[in-house]
């Protein structure tokens, strides 16, 4: 009795693992486009560079931005994609 219940969980974990261990196949993401750096309107601004958007079907891309520095000792860590397990994810950028 214990052979086969242990049997039967065995083989219950061995059909769950190929559920969760799929890697997702994402295509791969175009190059960056060059953009143009237009002056920033203000002392405080920092350039926030385009990239590429993942919309569910196709990448986009998003033109870059000045955004305003909430703190003068911040350091701007600009988005990006990077490698996990299964794929590619989007970094937000970010303040540090």
């Amino acid at each position: 009795m214990r052979r086969r219940l242990a049997g039967l969980a065995l083989a219950g974990l061995m059909l769950s693992l190929p559920a969760c261990a799929q890697p997702q196949y994402w295509p791969p993401i175009p190059p960056p486009r060059a953009e143009p750096i237009p002056p920033p309107p203000g002392e405080r601004l920092v350039w926030q560079p385009g990239h590429w958007q993942w919309e569910g079907r196709e990448y986009v891309w998003v033109p870059g931005r000045w955004i305003e520095r909430p703190a003068p000792h911040l350091q701007f860590v600009p988005g990006h994609w990077a490698w996990r397990v299964g794929g590619w994810i989007w970094i937000p950028a970010h303040w540090r």
